[in-house]
């Protein structure tokens, strides 16, 4: 038998739907971790930006060992942020698809486009395997796309935090606060040069490159290692290597029969006469630079057969590191400096190697200019 509800009586209203919050603890946690990653990249960001627009405004330029190894956190912390934003993203936007601030709504749809846009970007700027954008129109287009993008991303998140609840302006403040420390500790960072870091140097001083007239850049020896690592060259450039390897650069030094008779003749009888053999380094200067300029050349003892500087010849790099041509006197009257590279160029591990190599097709402008 069915209840009738007597007169006047109205039926009890449906029950409320649990209060579920835009953000949740478990989902609080996710976004401080995308806020720890962003405040990093942030700061990174503005470092690297500085940088450009330096040497935009100059046309000199400003990378150095530092910027590279900057350049590569910000590889590594763009690629971390991946995960959490778009867990973040998805699930705060399935909480909150339904909510009556349809403007914060609106804007928070808004935000998580360009953030997914910036992410995209610069894993095509990465140039990793078959997303290697090489036409150089489309790289500007989504290297720009991937600078305009966070800043819109900033503003839309301003503009989705005025839609919804109040602003904490402390934790903001401490937040630029961070990001501000962090880039000026990056600009301190910079300064410093690590080609410098135990640098040694001849005891007579720019002397010691005389009679030739070639000198480095600080007046200290260059390391051999950084002088020969043609390999290195031929992961990219196998025709050039190629046409190097059969060439009179290749055998100019004591790999060459000729030159080894009459080099080898200044030496013992500068030898002889001297006491020394520093007379033959007016030949060392466009013959044997990496010896010469790492120091060993000097030796009477040198082993002109068996030490790994004796056949390197004049090397890719040598031509590479050349700075300046001082003047047309001839006899090797040029400034060489020891040559900054990508970071990992030495390592013989194969995953580090594979770094350098996206390093190089991620940032290529710091190759061409060196």
């Amino acid at each position: 038998m069915t209840e009738t509800l007597p007169s006047g009586a109205s039926a009890s209203p449906p029950p409320k739907k649990a209060y579920v919050k835009a953000v949740g603890p478990r989902l609080r946690k996710l976004l401080y971790v995308v806020f720890a990653l962003s405040a990093l990249l942030g700061a990174n960001a503005v470092y690297l930006a500085a940088i450009t627009f330096m040497e935009w405004t100059s046309g000199q330029t400003y990378q150095n060992f530092f910027y590279q190894y900057m350049f590569l956190a910000h590889l590594v912390l763009g690629l971390l942020l991946i995960v959490p934003l778009v867990m973040f993203g998805t699930l705060h936007l399935l909480a909150t698809r339904n909510r009556k601030n349809r403007r914060a709504v609106r804007i928070g749809y808004v935000l998580f486009i360009a953030s997914i846009l910036v992410l995209v970007s610069g894993v095509l700027l990465m140039r990793i395997g078959g997303f290697d954008l090489k036409q150089p129109l489309a790289r500007s287009l989504v290297y720009w796309l991937h600078v305009a993008a966070p800043v819109a991303a900033v503003w839309l998140y301003w503009l989705h935090r005025l839609a919804g609840p109040r602003i904490k302006w402390r934790v903001g403040l401490g937040y630029a606060g961070l990001v501000a420390a962090s880039v000026l500790a990056m600009v301190w960072m910079h300064s410093g040069d690590p080609r410098g870091w135990g640098a040694i140097g001849p005891e007579s001083g720019v002397q010691y490159f005389e009679p030739s007239l070639a000198r480095t850049s600080t007046g200290n020896f260059i390391p051999s290692d950084t002088l020969m690592n043609d390999q290195y060259c031929r992961e990219c450039h196998q025709d050039v290597h190629a046409a190097w390897t059969d060439s009179v650069h290749r055998f100019s030094s004591f790999n060459n029969p000729p030159y080894f008779a009459s080099v080898m003749e200044t030496r013992q009888v500068s030898l002889e006469r001297d006491g020394n053999v520093q007379a033959s380094r007016w030949c060392a200067g466009c013959h044997d630079p990496v010896p010469f300029f790492s120091g060993a050349f000097d030796d009477p003892k040198f082993d002109t057969v068996n030490h790994p500087t004796a056949h390197a010849g004049i090397t890719c790099t040598v031509c590479h590191a050349i700075t300046n041509v001082n003047s047309t006197k001839g006899n090797a009257d040029y400034t060489i400096e020891e040559p900054l590279h990508y970071p990992f160029a030495f390592s013989d591990n194969a995953v580090l190697q594979w770094v350098n190599q996206q390093l190089v097709k991620a940032k290529p402008s710091f190759h061409k200019k060196t």
